[in-house]
C-alpha cells in the first residue's frame, strides 16, 4: 500500500477507534454521575423507592461501582484472550439494557440489581478501550488519545448535570436513566466500524490476519513480537517485573476513582447543606468536570511533550490536595468555582491520565489485564468514597471533615505516584516498532 494510502487509512481507522470509544465512556460518565443528581430526590421523596437514609443512599450508590469492579476484572480475565471487539460491542448492549431497566425500577432491592448488572457493562467498557485505543496510536499521540477518550467520563458528568437540571425533581428521574440507554444506537456504528487490534492478533499467533488487518487499516506492527513467556493477561501482572508497578498503579487507581466517585456523588448534597440552593449544586458538578476535561486534555498534551504522564499525575493529585483544602473555607464565589474546577482537574482528570499512564505501560500480552486491574481494583476505592461520603453526611459533618479527608488522600496518591518505576526501568518490552504489512494483492 502507497505510504499516503496507508497513513489516510490509519488516521480513519484511528478516528473511529477515538470516537466510538469516547462515545462509549461518556455514558459511563453519564453512570456515575446521574446517580448523585437524583440522591437529593430519593432522600427528600419516599414515594420512589421507599424510605432511605444518607448512609442507606451511599451503600445503594455502592452496588454499580461493585458491578463495575466485577466487569472490569471478568474483562480483563478473558480480553487479553478473545480480544477486545468483541469486549466492547457486548458491553455496549449490556450497559444500555441496565441503565433502561434501571428506571423502571419500584423497589430499593431491584434499583440495586439493576444499578449493579449496569456496572458490569460499564467496567468491561473502561478495562478494555485504553487497552484498544493504545495499540492503535502513534506514540507520540498516546496520552493525549487516552485522555480524550477517557474524557468521556466527565463529558458524561457533564451531560447527566445538564439534563438533571431538567429532570432530576419528582419521577424525571426515571427519565435521567432511561436517556442512559441511547448507546444502543451506537452498537451497529461500531460493529461496522470498529475493528479489532492487530497488535493483538499478533501477539496470539493469528500473523496472517494480523498483517492483513495492518495492512487494511494502516497500522503499525512490532517487526518481531513480543518474547512468548508463556504468560498472558493476569498471570503476567503477577509474576516478574509487572508484579511491583502493578500494585502501584492500582493503588494510584483506587486514590483516583475514590476522590472521583465520592466528589460526584455527594458534591450536589454537601453543597446544598452548605446553603447553596439546589441549581447552584448541580452547577458545582457541572463546573467539577468541565475542569476535568478542560485541564486533564491540557494535561495529557504536557505528558506528551514531556516523555510520560508519571510526573504530570502526581503534579494533579498535589493541586487536588491543596484545593480540596481550600473548599471548607468560605471562599468568594468565583473563588469557589475556581477552586472546584481546579479540584475537578486533580480528581477525575487525574483519573484520566492514570487510565492513559496504564494503557500505555503494559505489554500488548497484558495489557487489557492491566487496565482492566486498575479499573477494577480502583472501583474499590469508588465503593468507599460514596459509602464514606455517606456516614460523614449522616454525623453531620460532611462538607468540612469530607474535603479535608479527601485532600489528604491526594497526597496519597501523590506519594504512591512518584514510587511507580519508568517503564524502562522494569524492561517491559524492548521491542522495537516498525511497519508491517502483508504483501498486497491484486
Amino acid at each position: 500500500m502507497p505510504e499516503n494510502s496507508r497513513e489516510t487509512a490509519r488516521r480513519r481507522t484511528l478516528a473511529w477507534v477515538v470516537a466510538l470509544s469516547t462515545a462509549a465512556l461518556m455514558f459511563d460518565g453519564y453512570d456515575l454521575v446521574v446517580y448523585g443528581t437524583v440522591v437529593p430526590t430519593l432522600l427528600a421523596d419516599p414515594s420512589h423507592l421507599g424510605a432511605i437514609s444518607p448512609a442507606q443512599a451511599g451503600t445503594l450508590g455502592s452496588y454499580a461501582l461493585i458491578g463495575v469492579m466485577v466487569g472490569a476484572l471478568s474483562a480483563g480475565a478473558i480480553g487479553d484472550i478473545i480480544g477486545r471487539r468483541a469486549i466492547i460491542l457486548v458491553n455496549l448492549a449490556w450497559f444500555s439494557i441496565g441503565m433502561a431497566a434501571t428506571a423502571f425500577a419500584h423497589s430499593l432491592t431491584t434499583f440495586g440489581l439493576f444499578r449493579f448488572l449496569t456496572g458490569i457493562g460499564v467496567g468491561a467498557l473502561v478495562a478494555t478501550v485504553g487497552a484498544l485505543v493504545a495499540e492503535f496510536a502513534a506514540p507520540a499521540q498516546k496520552n493525549r488519545l487516552n485522555a480524550i477518550v477517557y474524557s468521556g467520563v466527565p463529558a458524561g458528568g457533564v451531560l447527566a448535570s445538564l439534563v438533571a437540571l431538567r429532570f432530576a425533581d419528582g419521577e424525571g428521574w426515571r427519565i435521567l436513566f432511561a436517556f442512559g440507554a441511547l448507546p444502543l444506537l451506537l452498537l451497529p456504528l461500531a460493529v461496522w466500524k470498529l475493528p479489532e487490534s492487530p497488535r493483538w492478533l499478533l501477539v496470539r499467533g493469528k500473523q496472517q490476519r494480523a498483517l492483513e488487518l495492518a495492512r487494511r487499516t494502516g497500522v503499525e506492527l512490532p517487526a518481531v513480537p513480543e518474547p512468548d513467556t508463556g504468560r498472558v493477561g493476569f498471570a503476567a501482572l503477577a509474576s516478574r517485573p509487572l508484579a511491583w508497578p502493578t500494585a502501584l498503579l492500582g493503588t494510584m487507581s483506587f486514590v483516583g476513582l475514590l476522590l472521583t466517585y465520592g466528589l460526584n456523588t455527594w458534591l450536589p448534597k454537601i453543597m446544598q447543606d452548605k446553603g447553596y440552593g439546589k441549581a447552584y449544586s448541580l452547577t458545582f458538578l457541572l463546573v467539577l468536570n468541565l475542569g476535568a476535561i478542560v485541564g486533564g486534555l491540557f494535561a495529557s498534551y504536557v505528558a506528551d511533550r514531556s516523555g510520560g504522564a508519571q510526573r504530570v499525575v502526581v503534579t494533579t493529585f498535589l493541586l487536588a490536595a491543596a484545593t480540596l483544602a481550600l473548599l471548607p473555607l468560605k471562599l468568594p464565589f468565583g473563588v469557589l468555582l475556581l477552586a472546584i474546577a481546579v479540584a475537578g482537574v486533580g480528581t477525575i482528570g487525574t483519573q484520566v491520565l492514570i487510565y492513559g499512564l496504564v494503557s500505555n505501560y503494559y505489554p500488548t500480552r497484558a495489557r487489557a489485564a492491566g487496565v482492566a486491574w486498575c479499573a477494577g481494583f480502583g472501583r474499590l476505592g469508588g465503593i468507599v468514597g460514596p459509602v464514606v461520603g455517606g456516614y460523614l453526611v449522616a454525623a453531620g459533618v460532611g462538607g468540612y471533615a469530607a474535603f479535608l479527608i479527601f485532600a489528604g488522600l491526594s497526597l496519597l496518591g501523590a506519594a504512591v505516584s512518584a514510587l511507580v518505576p519508568h517503564r524502562g526501568e522494569v524492561a517491559i518490552d524492548a521491542t522495537p516498532t516498525v511497519l508491517a504489512t502483508a504483501p498486497a494483492t491484486s
